[in-house]
């Protein structure tokens, strides 16, 4: 039977699966690597040292444990939207700029507002500018690195800079690409040409494909450099959370995944949404889909900077947790302790615990971060249902799915059943689908990564957490003034 290899290339470190048409895992691997910061703001990966390397090292402990049996295709995918300069020949020409995290180009930000009109771009690309865009990195780069500049040829990615490296092929997906704004057009899914002759001119463009499409096959160098067959398939790929969301089975419209972890990201799948203030909009995983796109700041950071504060271990506060009735005995709390992205995009908002006591301990501040949590992530449903995404189903993935109290919460606070997967390994299993899907293996994804169980909501506690909800709303509003005094303050003694 022929195995289909899938390879992630995270953050912090890389993965890798080999799989059977049947969906048996044959192999996994992993590999940690470093991020640089070498300034406040900057963060990089280099693509030589960290993308290239993995990539190889990974690809060669996969291949002996397939042991002789056929490769039939790949798929690579990587962090992102980030920006990758390289030359004619895809030669790196410095480290690449990091997503959302990397915050350089902010003035950028604010002249591509005014040269096109912040409703103008939203309009068209489906997503406010932030540190999320390329467009912005793509103009800091030509006036700050202009002898970068002028040699820069390509505008790869973490996922298209192993493609090409393999096949010779300058290609970006058109998930990828839409997170480019403002150099895409949601509505023609095309480069916005225009757009990007101003942003970059001179800049050549890659061509677009679909995740799941076969963009090239590996070259005799690239066979040689990483013992992959020559003339393997090679798919496009795509960013890694869109290929989380393809190992879980969130590929048609009205399906949405919820990842938690130290920050919280949902996916929702949608046909034709309306572009919304706070959301990103973008091209979907799957071929003519759209996503609607959520991530909160702060999540698991929360719980972990309880545990910290207050000693003991996750097992023990989980247990104290559960024993406290819904609402915390009066407690609320704003999830905003590094700012908040959606759907407010508010650098400067501030967590709030509202309604302490002396009576109140360990076990009901960490059950008020679960539900405050889980307000979060109905606030960023419900902005979904407002741009046009239906709910129809949630997928919960992530290491915060262990232990059943926090999805049991966000269940009971959304009114919504959450499927938790049999499979959990990551956006590497999601690459070995989408290569399966490329090169035309008739799999049977359910069985792939089947669901294992189903947290369902209980309505004896929708009243209370309904009350609590409609507060949560107000309460961000009622101390955004304060939150923002306070933000400055907390600036301006970090820079003393």
């Amino acid at each position: 039977m022929s195995l289909l290899l899938g390879i992630d290339i995270g953050t912090s470190s890389a993965k890798g699966v080999l799989v059977d048409a049947d969906g048996t895992v044959v192999a996994r691997a992993d590999r940690a690597h470093d991020t640089s910061t070498p300034r406040p703001g900057w963060v990089e990966h280099d693509a030589e040292t960290v993308w290239w390397a993995d990539f190889r090292h990974l690809a060669s402990e996969l291949l002996r444990a397939a042991d002789g049996r056929e490769i039939a295709g790949l798929c690579v995918s990587g962090i992102g939207p980030v920006l990758l300069p390289a030359d004619a020949d895809g030669n790196p020409l410095r480290p690449a700029i990091l997503y959302g995290v990397d915050t350089r180009a902010g003035a950028e930000i604010e002249e591509l507002n005014a040269e096109f009109g912040a409703g103008a771009i939203m309009d068209r690309g489906g997503t406010p500018l932030s540190s999320q865009a390329v467009g912005p990195k793509l103009r800091w780069l030509a006036k700050h690195e202009p002898q970068v500049w002028d040699r820069t040829r390509m505008l790869l990615m973490a996922s298209s800079f192993v493609v090409h490296r393999l096949t010779g092929e300058y290609v970006l997906d058109h998930h990828s690409a839409s997170q480019c704004d403002p150099l895409y057009d949601r509505r023609t899914r095309d480069w916005a040409t225009d757009w990007a002759q101003t942003v970059a001119p001179g800049l050549p463009l890659p061509r677009l494909a679909w995740p799941s499409e076969v963009v090239g096959t590996v070259s005799a160098r690239a066979a040689a450099e990483t013992g992959l067959p020559q003339g393997l398939p090679v798919c496009a790929g795509t960013v890694d959370a869109w290929a989380e969301s393809v190992s879980v089975g969130v590929s048609r419209p009205g399906e949405t995944m919820v990842m938690y972890g130290t920050t919280m990201f949902l996916i929702n799948v949608a046909d034709d949404p309306t572009p919304h203030p706070g959301l990103w909009t973008t091209c979907g995983a799957m071929p003519g889909t759209y996503s609607l796109a959520a991530g909160m700041a702060t999540s698991g950071a929360i719980t972990d900077w309880l545990r910290r504060l207050v000693g003991g271990d996750f097992a023990e506060l989980v247990a104290a947790a559960a024993t406290v009735p819904p609402g915390s005995r009066g407690l609320l709390l704003l999830p905003y302790f590094a700012g908040e992205r959606t759907p407010i995009f508010d650098p400067d908002a501030r967590g709030v615990i509202a309604g302490l006591t002396l009576q109140h301990g360990p076990a009901e501040l960490y059950r008020a971060a679960l539900e405050g949590i889980a307000h979060g992530v109905r606030h960023n449903l419900e902005v979904m249902r407002d741009a046009g995404g239906a709910i129809d189903r949630l997928v919960a993935v992530g290491g915060g799915t262990q232990g059943g109290l926090w999805t049991q919460i966000v269940s009971d606070v959304t009114g919504e059943a959450q499927d938790i997967p049999a499979r959990t390994m990551g956006a590497c299993l999601g690459d070995a689908m989408l290569a399966a899907t490329g090169v035309g293996i008739d799999a049977d994804f359910g069985k792939w990564n089947p669901v294992e169980y189903t947290v369902r909501p209980d309505p004896a506690r929708a009243e209370t957490y309904e009350a609590f909800h409609q507060r949560y709303r107000r309460l961000y509003p009622a101390t955004a003034d304060v939150a923002h005094f306070l933000a400055a303050r907390q600036i301006a003694a970090s820079a003393d």
